[in-house]
């Protein structure tokens, strides 16, 4: 209860701090919300300080600085800060321009005046030259200012102002721009405050799947929508690395290529990029992996160089055969092609060679502390007893390591690094463990067995890696990377880092999964709840829609990539819709007997594809139409109401594709309440016009009940946005995340249906054929529901 009282007690210090810069309430709130970037504002805030309060303006800058500072450069962090509260830089814009700037410098000695020359310090921008600017861009767009009047887009508008201007008040800029529309166009009639007309369709159907929007224009893609490759450098800028590490044992160092090693790493590759996707093979890839496989591949795609696929197989005790199958078999249905599959374990012997050069060169010792010593000495940054033993001494017990003449746990090779560091990770970290585990791809060669952070940036440089690109949690592990290549005099690759994806109501950490999985509160890792690409594909997600939905998340350091399961969810709405042909499916079948129909069946059309010509026959597929059809229990109401669409005592509906019914009576059971069968007249004129339009399935021929299949309805995994970050974790499970209809009835044409055939179930959703499906009876797992929350305000 304590602590509960000194985080609110923290808290509520965070948010008074926050509304002293001027941030707006809510905003203040949110930030106070996440750990992060409260950790980051009030460093700034303190760095800046303006712990009593300060112009809004300036907060609202500060903010941006604690959420989107390039960390690279957090050494010149103080000098921007003197340049916002002191008014030099006062403008997005201007800040903006500085973050350019100091992330691409390659220097830790910041020339101050090129620093304000490239962030507008000081130019001043009069209303005149504003007024001129905008001139200039109206007369250059005045006919289609003209023609859509008040519907202009004006932030086209000030985009084109501020390529002209950048350093220009945008308060000005936008007064001006709205002084020139009046004069121009005059007041706004009532015209102007028309909703565009709606696109006329002929006889407009009325149903849950299709709904008349209105025509708006594309809005154009930016650049980084159009390339987000364009922020990665070319492989023969790598003499240079665009990072700096401090050491405390000798000045700062810049890790950077020699041209020597530069010539003879680009004389391998001809200068193309190389670029790898290197996942462990402990688990089933998830759709954070996507993300990596996008960047990955997707660079080297773009800039037509290679990619690697290797597997990070440095831990024998958790990889299998069953996961570096499932690694290769999901690369390429993502449509990724490897230009080669190798394994860390190939280079064992590389690397065993090189951790005797480092010991050589005086940069690692065999140490004998335990895991529990290790791990209180690097907290207390203490170094290890047997840190200064002789390099001798440590290259004949690593070889009697290598041997197997020392027992597991008894003995380690550790990294030389920098115990007094600010990083943790260069405290020494451990380059090979003593494991007498066989590997699954090694076999029992060997019986040490190297550390990802030794081995990780050894092969990159043996591969000739030209980006080493990861996800942000790896950040501070890049000062220990450029630490070993640089001691063993290797070719050093440009590391970049992004932020990792997750995704809202689930969790994507392997352990997490795994324990899902072994536990089984899942069906495996394929189960379609899953957030593993083979539980995506499992329940009907296409590898299209999730590379789309990564591609318009784009490749950002911006550390909050908490997305909404909706926004993917619209991503593969818009491809299914393309995709996904039409058929009928009743969930919860009630029976509805047509009375003044004889006992003959007759064969109706139905659409596959809603837009497709009435005269296209291939758009087309048959459906009986009987004397006993069956809708949903949900279409049916004993009590009528105006906003209600469907049947009721009384009231006519038209069956989609069919016909007109108009129910004339209601069997109930012996409780009174529960239907049992609705009896019905149909209208073979269509003379009569109902507003509700209901799907439907019918017997076959007289007395043979419809097509019966299973269909799953799966729903979020867990109830909480963020379960990840609960300590009961699994107590947020979604006990109605898979609700089971075992007998549903569909169309006979669905009856050839193979595994993985997507359909949309009009009215219903999309759903996908599942491999539990045998001759006797076909499975349906829903994909996603018709319903587009996204579209609808979702983030």
């Amino acid at each position: 209860m304590v602590g509960k009282n000194e985080g609110e007690s923290g808290g509520d210090k965070a948010l008074d701090l926050f509304l002293k810069i001027g941030l707006d309430e809510r905003t203040a709130k949110n930030t106070v919300a996440n750990n992060k970037v409260t950790a980051n504002l009030t460093a700034v805030i303190h760095e800046a300080a303006v712990t009593d309060g300060c112009d809004r303006n300036v907060g609202n800058l500060l903010y941006t600085v604690a959420t989107k500072f390039p960390t690279n450069a957090l050494v010149h962090r103080p000098t921007l800060l003197k340049c916002i509260t002191s008014s030099k830089i006062k403008t997005p814009a201007q800040l903006e321009a500085a973050f350019s700037f100091l992330t691409a410098i390659a220097s830790d000695n910041l020339n101050i005046d090129d620093f304000e020359a490239a962030c507008g310090v000081g130019v001043e921008v009069s209303e005149e030259d504003i007024e001129h600017a905008v001139d200039e861009i109206f007369e250059e767009n005045k006919a289609v200012i003209l023609e859509q009047r008040y519907r202009t887009n004006v932030g086209e508008l000030f985009a084109h102002v501020r390529k002209k201007q950048p350093w220009a008040d945008p308060k000005v800029v936008k007064k001006i721009i709205d002084a020139k529309l009046y004069a121009l166009l005059g007041e706004r009639t009532a015209a102007d405050n028309e909703k565009p007309a709606k696109k006329k369709k002929e006889k407009p159907v009325k149903t849950e799947e299709k709904a008349v929007v209105e025509e708006t224009a594309p809005e154009k893609p930016t650049e980084e929508e159009i390339n987000p490759f364009a922020i990665f450098p070319s492989p023969d800028q790598n003499f240079k690395v665009h990072t700096e590490i401090y050491f405390s044992d000798r000045p700062v160092l810049r890790p950077c290529n020699s041209k020597e090693i530069l010539d003879k790493h680009l004389k391998v590759t001809g200068g193309r990029v190389y670029t790898r996707f290197p996942p462990e093979p402990n688990g089933y890839l998830h759709i954070g992996h996507a993300k990596a496989m996008f960047v990955d591949f997707g660079l080297a795609k773009e800039r037509g160089g290679c990619c690697y696929l290797r597997y990070d197989d440095t831990n024998p005790e958790a990889e299998k055969k069953e996961y570096i199958d499932h690694i290769e078999e999901i690369v390429g249905w993502m449509g990724w092609e490897p230009f080669k599959i190798t394994y860390t374990s190939n280079y064992f012997q590389e690397l065993y060679e090189l951790a005797v050069e480092l010991i050589r060169r005086g940069h690692a010792y065999v140490d004998h502390q335990t895991g529990d010593e290790i791990k209180e000495y690097r907290e207390k940054k203490m170094n290890s007893p047997w840190r200064d033993r002789p390099v001798e001494e440590s290259l004949k017990l690593f070889d009697d390591m290598k041997r197997g003449l020392i027992e597991e746990g008894k003995a380690t090779l550790r990294m030389k690094q920098d115990m007094q560091s600010d990083n943790f990770n260069m405290y020494d970290l451990i380059a090979y463990r003593i494991k007498f585990t066989p590997h699954p791809h090694a076999g029992d060669k060997w019986c040490i067995y190297p550390s990802y952070d030794y081995a990780h940036c050894t092969v990159d440089s043996l591969e000739n890696i030209t980006h080493s690109l990861c996800t942000l949690e790896f950040e501070t592990r890049r000062a220990s990377y450029y630490w070993l290549l640089d001691a063993l005099g290797l070719y050093q690759p440009y590391v970049w880092e992004y932020s990792r994806l997750n995704i809202t109501n689930t969790v994507m950490s392997k352990r997490k999964l795994n324990r899902l999985v072994t536990e089984k509160w899942v069906d495996g890792w394929d189960d379609p709840r899953l957030m593993t690409l083979a539980g995506l594909r499992r329940r009907g997600v296409t590898a299209t829609a999730i590379n789309t939905f990564v591609r318009g998340i784009g490749i950002t350091r911006s550390d909050c990539s908490v997305i909404r399961l909706d926004r993917l969810e619209y991503h593969i709405r818009e491809e299914l819709n393309k995709t996904a042909p039409r058929t009928l499916v009743v969930l919860n079948p009630l029976k509805v007997v047509i009375t003044n129909m004889d006992a003959a069946v007759m064969d109706l059309d139905a659409k596959k594809w809603p837009d497709a010509p009435a005269d296209d026959a291939s758009s087309l597929y048959k459906v009986p139409f009987s004397k006993v059809v069956y809708i949903e229990q949900s279409d049916f109401r004993m009590k009528d109401s105006k906003d209600y669409y469907g049947l009721a005592p009384g009231k006519s509906v038209l069956l989609r594709y069919a016909f007109p019914i108009k129910c004339t009576d209601v069997i109930l059971c012996d409780d009174n309440e529960t239907v049992l069968e609705i009896r019905a007249e149909y209208d073979p004129s269509k003379k009569t016009k109902p507003k509700g339009v209901l799907h439907w399935v019918s017997e076959s021929s007289p007395g043979v009940e419809p097509l019966k299949v299973e269909v799953r309805l799966f729903d979020k995994l867990f109830n909480s946005e963020n379960p990840a970050e609960l300590d009961d974790w699994l107590s947020d499970l979604n006990p109605h995340s898979k609700v089971v209809i075992k007998d549903a009835y569909a169309v006979p044409s669905l009856k050839n249906a193979s595994v993985g055939d997507g359909f949309q179930f009009e009215r219903l959703g999309y759903f996908a054929v599942d491999p539990d499906s045998t001759p006797e009876k076909l499975v349906f797992n829903r994909t996603v529901t018709l319903r587009d929350s996204y579209g609808k305000g979702g983030k």
